[in-house]
């Protein structure tokens, strides 16, 4: 699962943005210029920060770039308030005003934690009447800043002072802390994964969420055993007494579930990223859509990475056709791969089948799916989807749900 935290600094055309960033990673990542406009795409940096992990900072361009392309960059900038957890928005000249006051709303309502630092401090020092008055606006934090500082020494706890800040928000931000395997998984249990290495196998390796399965099972205390479907039966008589849990890639279901009884609890690798990462809840009311799908009704399915795809992709292809024969329903699929715009209005859509997205943060993912949900429109994800497309959603589902029973 990507675990990074994702960054942003946002803020008019030479504020300081790129230089701060560079402050941050110690590194000249940014181009830094007098030139207005120099940032056009966000420009993403990778980083450790102490106490938090991995993190990616966004350099994005000036909210009030202008003209044709000026406009372009502004909209991108936008789009990324939807994959971040943190936001940082730069003023200058105490000259909090429109771009700034639009953009500080939009965090709000994005549900986006933010800090405010006032920059370029060394030419002209933040007002303190101005400062206390977004800081009661706002609730936020706000530091005053200033990348232009010669003292080494000052310019160190000046970005300390932001880490500290940095630390502060995201700690208090909303966010899911749980694992796949959490309460589900305990040490020595023996968790039985079943990996297809078929056409939609990358090359030369295992897909993240099985990766991922491996490392939280030994960080449990578990025993992870790796097997292709082929080799389940021999492997299940040999061993199956010793079996704690079984857990599938979403199209083996139905051959996985054939050879493994019912007394041993089985799920799939995308049902545990919709529990760990997603809205569980709404996956649950809205998986059952399925069956009430008519003619005519458009389902979008979102792809959370870019691929090549091929005659066995699992949602351009394996999907919309289990859709369509469970349902019995000449239904219309949309395809949206990574993070790309949503062209269409959300309430065009019947249902909306998210992948696991385990290529993306979990603020990313459950904003991707905000718009559908406000809108009261179904979504549920592959794993769900398929478990109910083959008849054994119920089975596939159970041991979350009994995990749901004892915490509560």
């Amino acid at each position: 699962m990507n675990k990074a935290r994702y960054i942003a600094v946002f803020g008019r055309r030479n504020s300081g943005k790129s230089s701060l960033i560079n402050r941050l990673t110690g590194e000249e990542v940014a181009i830094v210029s007098d030139t207005p406009g120099t940032t056009t795409d966000p420009v993403k940096k990778r980083m450790e920060i102490f106490g938090l992990g991995p993190t990616v900072l966004v350099d994005t361009a000036g909210i009030d770039d202008v003209g044709e392309l000026g406009v372009k960059r502004v909209e991108r900038s936008r789009q990324v308030i939807k994959q971040i957890d943190l936001a940082i928005l730069i003023y200058t000249n105490n000259a909090f005003e429109k771009f700034e006051k639009e953009l500080a709303s939009t965090f709000i309502r994005e549900e986006v934690p933010f800090i405010i630092i006032h920059n370029q401090s060394d030419m002209i020092q933040m007002d303190r009447e101005i400062a206390l008055e977004l800081t009661t606006k706002y609730k936020c934090d706000l530091l005053e800043f200033s990348c232009a500082l010669l003292e080494e020494e000052n310019q160190r706890v000046m970005v300390d002072n932001l880490v500290s800040l940095i630390l502060k928000n995201l700690e208090s931000a909303p966010h899911l802390k749980r694992g796949m395997f959490d309460n589900l998984v305990f040490e020595g249990d023996n968790v039985l994964l079943i990996t297809p290495i078929d056409s939609e196998a990358p090359e030369g390796r295992l897909i993240l969420p099985q990766v991922n399965a491996i490392r939280e099972i030994l960080d449990l205390g578990g025993v992870a055993t790796v097997l292709q479907p082929a080799q389940l039966k021999d492997f299940y008589e040999k061993n199956g007494s010793q079996i704690s849990l079984v857990v599938t890639d979403s199209q083996a279901f139905r051959q996985v579930s054939e050879l493994i009884p019912d007394y041993i609890p089985l799920t799939g690798f995308s049902i545990l990223l919709a529990y760990s990462k997603s809205d569980f809840d709404k996956y649950l009311e809205g998986t059952p859509q399925i069956d009430k799908l008519k003619d005519g009704d458009r389902v979008l399915i979102l792809e959370s990475c870019s691929h090549h795809s091929s005659c066995d992709d699992i949602g351009r292809v394996k999907i919309p056709t289990l859709l369509k024969q469970k349902s019995g329903a000449s239904i219309i699929c949309d395809v949206v791969a990574g993070l790309d715009k949503i062209e269409r209005e959300i309430r065009d859509y019947s249902l909306i089948i998210q992948c696991g997205g385990c290529m993306i943060t979990q603020k990313q993912l459950r904003s991707r799916l905000k718009d559908a949900i406000d809108a009261e429109v179904p979504v549920t994800n592959y794993g769900m989807a398929l478990a109910w497309c083959m008849g054994i959603y119920e089975r596939a589902v159970r041991p979350l749900l009994n995990i749901e029973r004892r915490v509560k």
